[in-house]
């Protein structure tokens, strides 16, 4: 069995990682700023949830002992530059930091969920931090895999609306419409979660695309 660290654990899809990995019995540790989610479930009960900031590694870089793979789930679709929030910060430099501690850990493989495209009415600064933090993970010594999927969808969604929510599962529901989408192609919560579970395990390749990531979830 394998010992994963979800950073981002508690958030959307880092959760449904959480819960993949624990029913296949591997350890699971989770770094996030507000520590176990409230959920319920024996899977919730067995992550080793820790609250910590990830821009303060010396408070959490211990948790990286014994760690197999890393999987970063940490973003944001809305910005508050007051807090510190912004996407130059929470897309691209978390993950840069997250993955620079799991290098100098000796971890083996890190995955890093970014996006296939800019969302409508999100300033380009959303994807070219994501995009940064892909191009300077690529030159570290580890496994490094960049997840690129499209709009999420499914309970608990934080970013969209409800309707919208509704709205983009229902494109995914209908073929015709999915295929026309192409890399913007929705896809769920579940389907991207395992994707980024398996790749954390092992690592299929560099970069998955949308196809990819439905074809790793199985």
């Amino acid at each position: 069995m394998s010992t994963l660290l979800v950073v981002g654990g508690s958030g959307f899809i880092g959760r449904d990682v959480c819960r993949f990995a624990v029913r296949d019995g591997h350890e699971v540790r989770s770094l996030s700023r507000s520590g176990r989610p409230a959920v319920d479930g024996d899977w919730a009960d067995a992550v080793a949830w820790t609250s910590a900031d990830v821009f303060r590694p010396n408070a959490w870089r211990g948790r990286l002992a014994g760690v197999d793979a890393v999987v970063h789930s940490v973003g944001t679709l809305t910005e508050t530059p007051a807090a510190g929030a912004t996407f130059e910060r929470v897309n691209g430099d978390a993950a840069i930091i997250a993955a620079l501690e799991a290098e100098r850990a000796g971890v083996g493989a890190f995955v890093f969920l970014s996006a296939s495209a800019q969302p409508p009415g999100v300033r380009n600064a959303y994807l070219d931090a994501k995009r940064r933090a892909e191009d300077a993970i690529a030159d570290l010594d580890l496994d490094a895999v960049v997840l690129r999927p499209g709009p999420v969808y499914g309970a608990g969604q934080p970013h969209l609306p409800s309707v919208l929510d509704r709205i983009l599962r229902f494109a995914a529901s209908a073929p015709p419409i999915a295929s026309r989408l192409g890399e913007a192609r929705p896809l769920s919560v579940d389907t991207v979660a395992r994707a980024a579970y398996r790749a954390a395990l092992d690592p299929p390749a560099r970069l998955l695309d949308v196809g990819d990531i439905r074809d790793l979830a199985g």
